[in-house]
């Protein structure tokens, strides 16, 4: 198995406590009330801490589909958040799984830094599809932006 990792940083004028309470302990809560095509989360495995496989149902081009996200680890004091996704819809055929390393940290005018590492564990040595990789940047940029607007339009 080889492991190819991405950096990616954002902004958001979400204040990062707020956007760590959002994005990582009221996510269940916050997500399928922000986003429409979510339709439900569940604990599979675990007591919500690091170890724990929730399974989230989502709508995607008229069908249901799922994936699995386990909990890596939880630093809510320097609010990191880590995850993998470790199968289901979104997970391509050639990974075995897709690990995301986040940190908020203070940004401009109240706002945030978003640091993110993605740690993508292909099965083989070969590297992940471009298309694949692009594809599912833009879903997750998508799926923050409109997150974040259900911050802002509720704060």
């Amino acid at each position: 198995m080889a492991v190819f990792t991405f950096e990616d940083q954002t902004t958001s004028p979400v204040a990062p406590a707020t956007l760590y309470k959002a994005l990582v302990k009221d996510a269940d809560i916050i997500v399928p009330k922000a986003v429409d095509s979510f339709k439900s989360v569940e604990i599979v495995e675990g007591n919500g801490g690091p170890g724990t496989i929730k399974k989230i149902s989502f709508l995607e081009d008229g069908e249901t589909k799922f994936v699995l996200h386990k909990i890596e680890g939880i630093d809510e004091a320097n609010l990191g958040y880590s995850y993998s996704i470790v199968g289901g819809a979104p997970l391509p055929e050639t990974a075995e799984k897709i690990t995301i390393d986040s940190k908020l940290s203070d940004g401009p005018n109240g706002g945030s830094v978003v640091k993110l590492s993605i740690k993508y564990h292909s099965k083989g040595d070969a590297p992940p599809n471009e298309n694949e990789l692009k594809t599912g940047k833009a879903k997750s940029d998508a799926l923050f932006k409109v997150i974040e607007a259900y911050l802002l339009a509720n704060a």
